[in-house]
């Protein structure tokens, strides 16, 4: 059996070569309520559709209702 991942010795080199960045300020999430509201508002409410854009993913019962009657 040949060596497979390399040495212990070399463990932690990008992660010690890497700037350290201060983290921002950023205001609070909501959280609870307040955040599953925003979580719909946003995927629902106030959603734009793209021409070309990203097709949605079929729920589970239209594939399974699809799926049948094919």
């Amino acid at each position: 059996m040949g060596k497979v991942h390399g040495s212990l010795a070399r463990a932690g080199k990008v992660k010690s070569q890497t700037p350290k960045v201060e983290p921002q300020e950023k205001p609070k999430t909501p959280k609870g309520r307040a955040h599953k509201r925003e979580l719909y508002s946003r995927r629902f409410v106030n959603v734009t559709v793209t021409p070309g854009g990203k097709r949605k993913a079929r729920k589970a019962m239209d594939c399974v209702l699809g799926c049948l009657s094919q």
